[in-house]
């Protein structure tokens, strides 16, 4: 079995992107002085090197990294080292200009930004294999070397090619997929618009087309395209194995469900030794600390429940934003702390040293343009002392309350043109929904549709269109066998070919929710409407309604007005041993919370109104105890209750009662027994 921790790394990963090819030699002594002085535990080195490595097509120089890699281990410092194959040479290029990706358009990309890359190119396959394999040879026993990082940020920013090798590579694809034309032809509704194929050579790619094209062809040649990076990975991850016995292999990914939509996570969660993530803020006025805690639920999910790491994020401000402010003062701290309470098992940097030349010089760096007389520096040294502090929690696992589902294929079948209407959006209402748990104080794990859920309580849905019979079976048995579960309007409404289940919406969810959805009502931009309900709660929605006939469900809100107006608005209904919820329209905060609070009722959850707003509140458990973790994002000090006596790992006071958490910090307590 494959090694799933960094080897020979003993304490939590701690570091960043190491580019020193972009400094004289003359800077490195200075830097891992430096990574010394800040508590530097790893660097990710060579990702954007192959250039420098393999400087012409069969002359190589590594020199240059054998004195770096030995000066690093020199220091203690353990090594992330990259397979270089996100960027070729140009050399490379102009000698196979054909490797260069081409868009739904017909347009070719040019040489000059990194990752364009067609990935179905025999000929970068075999340089990428070439040069991984050159690598894996050299530094295969480095003592270095912690692990193998191939690649960079799959996905990003090409995440597909429409290509004559592409498509011929397709059309192998769909072959060993489904096996004759036929079935291509049944999977893709081709009787529509004359699109019946009688031969594996007629197809293309989903490339350009007058009007809208096939939705199923399109949602295969995302598939197709997640497959094809994922070949490319394996490839290199296996020579690796082979040469480099013993040492993990990752490649970084980057689940935020806004930066990379193109790639299938849990299928990617699957083929490496250690999950990594990539994570950056997105600064668009909304509460950053909710979509990073997401983010991260969701990488610790993908990994299967088990620790991860951090590979990247930002000291301070990024680049490619159209407005990147600064982190405020403790904010790095409280970012990198909350990722490893939600099971990271270190915080690394993009990266190192702030680059001069390039796109991302003006993205921030743990050691800033402005050196070591900085507020960020100062920061970056606090917080490499805090990651020291908490060695401890290596291992441990973070515990969850509830179940979120997502899918990507579903996300991806979701996003193709021509559905009712371009304002619902399957990720706004997954970052609606986590929002509304997480000010519920409550940890989320997220879940694929067919996975087993019987761990969890509570279950949320909050957008599944695309959504198998299997996964529909799931779901049934979930609730029947006591479960509870919360499912979103536009769910259920096709199958795994974008194909609309026969029977009537929500297809394999109709039994489960009691209830049949006669019709979409989708609302116009701007357009609102009320429910009313228990007690007299008036709760609005905007974007949709359906007219929802119940078929045993009992409706719980109601439409006060629109076209659906008297019609059921939010169901509730009980299956066995369980209870499903609908909900129709698209509520907004107060009504989701509302929701949620009633299904956390029946699923016997306890309301959590002692822990303060914007205050997460989460805990790792395992063979070395049990952590409490509690990080303040609000201004004002607050105050946590604790079950039990423990220690305050950051600070090394005693903690009891009520555990002080001033505005702005984290507080880490290890809880006796």
């Amino acid at each position: 079995m494959p090694e799933t921790t960094p080897k020979g790394l003993a304490r939590l990963a701690f570091g960043g992107d190491y580019n020193p090819e972009q400094w004289p030699e003359s800077v490195w002594q200075e830097d891992v002085r430096l990574m010394r002085e800040a508590g530097v535990t790893m660097v990710s080195a060579g990702i954007f090197s192959w250039a420098l490595l393999e400087p012409e097509r069969g002359r190589y120089d590594f020199g240059w990294l054998d004195r770096l890699l030995d000066l690093l281990h020199a220091h203690g410092i353990r090594v992330d080292l990259g397979t270089p194959t996100v960027v070729p040479p140009v050399w490379f290029y102009r000698e196979h200009p054909e490797a260069l990706p081409v868009t739904a358009d017909g347009v070719r990309y040019e040489f000059g930004s990194r990752g364009a890359i067609c990935p179905s190119n025999t000929d970068y396959r075999a340089a990428a294999a070439n040069i991984t394999t050159r690598l894996a040879e050299r530094y295969a026993d480095h003592p270095a070397l912690a692990m193998w990082h191939v690649h960079n940020e799959y996905g990003v920013p090409v995440s597909a090619c429409y290509c004559d090798s592409c498509a011929a590579h397709f059309r192998r694809w769909l072959e060993t997929t489904y096996g004759t034309v036929e079935a291509v032809n049944e999977a893709w509704g081709t009787a529509f618009w004359g699109q019946r194929y009688t031969g594996f050579a007629q197809i293309n790619p989903p490339r350009t087309t007058p009007t809208v094209g096939n939705p199923a062809q399109a949602l295969d040649y995302r598939r197709f395209a997640d497959a094809t990076l994922r070949e490319n990975f394996r490839m290199e991850r296996d020579i690796l194995h082979r040469l480099s016995p013993g040492v993990p292999v990752t490649t970084n990914f980057m689940t935020a469900l806004s930066q990379c939509d193109s790639i299938d996570y849990w299928a990617w969660g699957r083929e490496v030794d250690i999950v990594t993530n990539d994570h950056y803020l997105i600064t668009d006025g909304r509460r950053t600390h909710v979509n990073l805690a997401m983010a991260a639920d969701l990488t610790r999910s993908v990994a299967g429940g088990a620790p991860w790491i951090l590979l990247e994020h930002s000291t301070s401000g990024v680049n490619w934003q159209p407005r990147n402010p600064a982190k405020a003062p403790g904010q790095m701290a409280r970012n990198s702390l909350a990722h490893v309470a939600r099971g990271s098992e270190g915080a690394m940097f993009f990266q190192w040293r702030q680059s001069r030349r390039g796109a991302e010089k003006f993205h921030s760096a743990m050691v800033p343009h402005g050196g070591t007389g900085t507020r960020v520096w100062r920061e970056v040294v606090e917080l490499g002392a805090s990651l020291d502090s908490l060695s401890a929690i290596r291992g441990t696992r973070t515990q969850a309350d509830v179940a979120v589902l997502w899918d990507w294929h579903s996300w991806w079948a979701q996003n193709l043109d021509w559905r009712p209407s371009e304002d619902h959006d399957a990720r706004e209402r997954a970052d609606a929904f986590y929002e509304a748990l997480y000010d519920r104080h409550l940890t989320v794990d997220f879940a694929h549709p067919e996975a087993d859920l019987s761990a969890y309580p509570l279950v949320v849905v909050p957008a599944l269109y695309l959504l198998t019979e299997a996964a529909g079976r799931n779901l049934t048995q979930y609730v029947e066998n006591g479960g509870t579960l919360v499912v979103s309007y536009f769910s259920g409404i096709v199958d795994e070919h974008d194909a609309v289940h026969e029977g009537g919406y929500p297809g394999p969810l109709r039994d489960v929710l009691g209830l049949t959805v006669e019709e979409f009502s989708p609302l116009l931009k701007g357009d609102t409407l009320r429910v009313t309900g228990p007690g007299g709660t008036e709760l609005t929605g905007d974007v949709w309604s359906e007219f929802v006939v119940p078929d045993g469900a009992e409706t719980v809100w109601t439409y006060a007005d629109g076209l659906t107006a008297g019609r059921p608005a939010v169901t509730r209904h009980r299956l066995g041993e369980g209870t499903a919820w609908y909900v129709s329209t698209r509520l907004d905060a107060h009504g989701l919370d509302a929701l949620l609070g009633r299904a956390a009722e029946d699923a016997r959850i306890a309301p959590r109104a002692d822990l303060p707003h914007d205050v997460e509140v989460v805990r790792r458990t395992g063979e070395s105890g049990s952590y409490l973790f509690a990080i303040n994002h609000s201004p004002s000090d607050a105050k946590v209750p604790l079950e039990a006596h423990g220690t305050e790992l950051l600070t090394g006071e005693r903690a009891a009662g009520r555990l002080a958490v001033p505005a702005g910090t984290v507080r880490v307590v290890r809880l006796d027994g």
